[in-house]
């Protein structure tokens, strides 16, 4: 018999200046479709498999009240404790499309001694964006 406390990784929510912009911004960098942004624009939606990529503004009452402020880094030294990670075929591609579209280039992809190629970006938010391939099982 099956747990009902078994969970299912739903959402990653990432709290961003404007949310429209952000939502526009990962469809277009990253390959995504916008599954929602409603009417507020205080909440987007990717499409992205099991799990939905969602945005909601940086500071709202519901979560600042609740849960304390978002502190986002202050220079470009310091980073977010989040980092994105996508998996594609073709990292190069994907990698330079997303810098194409307003991704802030960080490092170009390379190879791993994990076994991964890798590059990195920043959104147009700040948060790091890992553009890798998909990791090979260990033999």
């Amino acid at each position: 018999m099956a747990s009902n406390l078994t969970p299912a990784f739903a959402y990653t929510v990432l709290y961003v200046k404007d949310v429209a912009k952000s939502t526009a911004f990962y469809a277009k960098a990253f390959g995504y479709t916008v599954r929602r942004l409603d009417a507020s624009h205080r909440w987007g939606e990717l499409e992205s498999g099991h799990t939905t990529i969602a945005f909601t503004p940086s500071h709202q009452h519901e979560t600042d009240d609740l849960t304390g402020t978002v502190q986002a880094p202050r220079s470009s030294a310091e980073r977010s404790p989040l980092e994105v990670c996508f998996a594609y075929a073709d990292v190069d591609a994907a990698y330079k499309r997303a810098v194409e579209n307003g991704a802030i280039p960080v490092s170009e992809p390379e190879e791993k001694e994990w076994g991964q190629r890798v590059g990195y970006v920043r959104d147009i938010d700040g948060i790091v964006v890992r553009v890798g391939s998909y990791v090979e099982p260990r033999k």
